[in-house]
């Protein structure tokens, strides 16, 4: 959808109005990128693209370039309309630099400048100047070229014309300032995902993404829009029919684009925007697409006879097992719970949502027949299996496994019941567990020793997954219930902490332990709550001395420390059995001297894909990921 804009003698200083002229943001910068880490330092580059493709939404913009470069700053550049220039009417500044140094000063505010924005807030250039070293603005507009630069938020010189230029648009350049994030490296792969996810979204634009720290260059554009993102998506997967549904309406003042495809496996993957703003956390336009296609569904499963007289109809997650969904809506007057927005409130869009997909899928189900009854005939087998794993979740209550049980026998729980300060370490067998208990602190620390290798969920259904002892066991000593009936006020300890060896059956448990979380438990993960252990590899001792290396890099440091191997004991650690009590205590288990990683999904796309690839049925993606990824192993357990 390309909305109605004014033209680009018409967007001018006048179109630029000041909400209020207060700025905290280096005082507090969590309140407005959400955090000071990587996840913070990559929030600026989104502010800016997303300022560029607002112009791109205003029919006003083909091509956006993305440059990091070789001295850590960034570039972003597009043929805009070009940021105002001119003297303020009322503030006597120009307006650029009303933009630039003014909390909530932008023309979003102004609907005549720009129906539908994703940058709403109008705080993210500001906040982008605020939070950098320095910020230098070029913008082309009006047959000249304009230059200002800042350095913390602050104007370092006066605007000044260069000479003279053709077209128009904006390149921002800025360095981001140290003194605030805890990195000031941008990851490429990172940027890389969400351009090409804007390029999904927005199919009229080119981006164009480069790395001049290793030279890698990309161009992303995607005519087709979001099908081509629900076939990127499923890559890996083996499709029920080969074209995704595409869906679109509009409704009063917001537009509304679905587009989904079903695979054969059992995991939903929906990817929801709000004006092009990933809302992770859903919101009202994502209740009302799943309560269309639930209704939908048993409409045409009701009419068709696959659900007779009073039968209970299908579940949300029944109709909802093995697709994958973009939903990308545009509205006017988005209302985002706060300023990273990650979730819609606007009420009036549920319904919007609803009334168009119910009305649009209805119509391509009755116009393709055999779509909709494998469809069907999916989501009532998926019923059924719902049904027998409720049977088991019944029956393995009855056995007292479940809610208010006893606990796995296998479990050495702690003796503090404050989920708080208690900990759960799951580790491999009974050697490692043996080490584990011996090395714990009981008063907070429990710890859980797996036999083998879990069920990979990503190729079973809930009632499956039930029937296996080691994932009841899990369920049961982490408290929160699987399923409809999770509940994250249940969790017994908030640290669930993944202590596996470092060879390849290690990687395969944490991978395996990690998709259980990922598909079933996901809240665990989005709240914090797991952890992985890091292990050293090696014991570094000569006489007296002995260091703990946990890479190759830190075992060569520290052999050159003592002087080389000569009279040095080096110890390799395969697996934690091998590690004495004391030792995978003071290394692995003792707060303050162990090394934890928390396991974070920032990406779900990426994830989703991850997972699907290493963990699902297709056997091709694979091998090439496996390919593709060869030349960075390090080290080959065999």
């Amino acid at each position: 959808m390309v909305p109605e804009s004014i033209s680009p003698a018409e967007y001018t200083a006048n179109s630029i109005q000041v909400l209020e002229g207060l700025s905290a943001v280096r005082k507090r910068p969590g309140m407005y990128i959400g955090s000071t880490d990587s996840r913070g330092l990559h929030h600026l580059i989104n502010e800016v693209v997303d300022n560029s493709i607002d112009e791109v939404l205003a029919g006003s913009c083909t091509d956006i370039s993305v440059t990091l470069n070789a001295d850590g700053t960034c570039t972003v550049a597009d043929n805009g309309r070009g940021i105002p220039v001119e003297q303020h009417p009322r503030y006597n500044k120009p307006a650029l630099e009303i933009v630039m140094t003014i909390l909530h000063a932008g023309s979003k505010f102004d609907r005549n400048t720009y129906k539908v924005s994703g940058g709403l807030h109008g705080v993210g250039l500001h906040v982008v100047n605020a939070l950098s070293e320095w910020f230098e603005v070029r913008v082309r507009r009006d047959g000249k070229e304009y230059v200002q630069r800042y350095e913390r938020g602050a104007p370092v010189s006066p605007l000044t014309a260069l000479g003279p230029a053709t077209g128009t648009g904006t390149e921002q350049r800025f360095k981001p300032d140290s003194t605030i994030f805890e990195t000031t490296v941008f990851d490429r792969d990172t940027v890389a995902r969400r351009l090409k996810e804007l390029s999904f979204l927005n199919p009229a634009v080119a981006i164009h993404f480069a790395d001049e720290r290793d030279g890698t260059k990309e161009t992303f554009h995607h005519a087709g829009g979001i099908v081509e993102f629900v076939q990127d998506l499923n890559t890996a997967q083996n499709v029920l029919f080969p074209e995704p549904i595409y869906l679109h309406a509009r409704r009063d003042t917001t537009d509304i684009e679905v587009a989904l495809q079903y695979n054969d496996g059992y995991n939903e993957a929906l990817l929801a925007f709000v004006n092009n703003i990933n809302t992770v956390d859903g919101g009202t336009h994502v209740v009302g697409l799943r309560a269309a296609l639930t209704r939908t569904f048993n409409d045409y499963a009701r009419q068709r006879g696959f659900i007779k007289g009073e039968r209970e109809g299908l579940a949300g997650e029944d109709v909802r097992e093995g697709l994958t969904c973009v939903l990308s809506v545009k509205v006017l007057e988005p209302q985002f719970e706060g300023q990273t927005k990650a979730k819609l409130g606007n009420s009036e869009v549920k319904g919007q949502v609803e009334s168009a997909v119910n009305e649009k899928l209805a119509e391509f189900l009755e116009e393709h027949p055999s779509v909709g009854q494998g469809l069907i005939s999916k989501a009532v087998q998926a019923a059924q299996a719902r049904e027998a794993a409720r049977k088991a979740r019944e029956l393995t209550r009855r056995k007292g496994l479940l809610e208010g049980g006893g606990l796995p026998g296998k479990l050495a729980d702690c003796h503090s019941r404050d989920p708080a300060v208690s900990e759960l370490f799951i580790v491999e067998g009974d050697s490692a567990g043996g080490t584990a208990k011996q090395g714990r602190d009981r008063e907070f620390q429990a710890v859980l020793p797996l036999r083998g290798k879990i069920l990979n969920v990503e190729k079973a259904r809930l009632d499956r997954m039930l029937q296996s002892e080691g994932i009841r066991n899990l369920i049961t000593a982490i408290g929160t219930g699987i399923g409809e009936e999770f509940d994250l006020g249940k969790l017994r300890y908030h640290k669930i902490i993944l202590m596996t060896d470092a060879d390849v059956d290690g990687a395969h448990i944490r991978t395996l332990l990690l998709t259980l979380f990922y598909r079933k438990m996901p809240d665990l993960l989005a709240e914090g709550h797991v952890y992985i252990g890091q292990a050293p590899l090696y014991r570094v001792q000569k006489g007296a001395r002995s260091q703990y290396a946990y890479t190759d890099e830190e075992r060569d440091r520290y052999i050159g420390e003592l002087g080389g191997m000569k009279g040095v004991v080096l110890q390799r650690y395969k697996g934690l059995g091998e590690m004495n009590s004391d030792q995978l205590r003071d290394t692995t288990m003792k707060p303050g001297a162990r090394s934890l990683l928390r396991v974070t999904v920032d990406d779900a796309q990426k994830a989703n894909q991850l997972f699907t690839i290493l963990m699902g049925e297709e056997v091709e993606p694979r091998r090439a990921y496996i390919q593709e990824h060869a030349v960075e192993v390090t080290n080959l357990d065999i």
